[in-house]
């Protein structure tokens, strides 16, 4: 995990930064972003610092993921939306190096595309079968 003295998403948690908090219990704190892709954008964080998914202890990820549940339902909701895209980075393209979900109200025809940028095929069936044992065996 990285320093977080400095972290903005800790000093949040802390209320030493201020926010529009949406939801709080002993475990997180989820807020609006404050440069959302739509009103509604809301962040997710534990309040403990956590740099990355992988970082989280696993007695944590149920109940962090419970909220994470009821914010997409909740701001679907509220936001009178279609649907909500939930998203993590982990490091790359990860702004505050503490983790944090995305929750983000969705419409039909909003202007966002798949997941932001250009998907691309698998270059052949060996390929892909290539990027399935190494996922297995790092599973493993």
């Amino acid at each position: 995990m990285a320093d977080h003295a400095q972290c903005k998403f800790c000093e949040i948690a802390s209320r030493a930064l201020p926010s529009v908090v949406v939801l709080e219990d002993a475990l997180s704190i989820a807020f609006l972003d404050t440069r959302p892709l739509f009103p509604g954008h809301t962040l997710l964080i534990p309040k403990q610092h956590y740099e990355t998914l992988g970082d989280l202890p696993p007695h944590l990820i149920g109940p962090f993921f419970r909220n994470a549940q009821r914010l997409a339902d909740a701001i679907e909701r509220a936001m009178e939306a279609e649907g909500t895209f939930v998203a993590i980075n982990n490091r790359v393209s990860q702004s505050v190096p503490h983790l944090h979900v995305h929750i983000v109200p969705r419409r039909k025809k909003d202007g966002l595309r798949g997941f932001f940028w250009p998907r691309q095929a698998y270059q052949s069936e060996a390929e892909m079968k290539s990027v399935q044992t190494a996922i297995q065996k790092a599973l493993a």
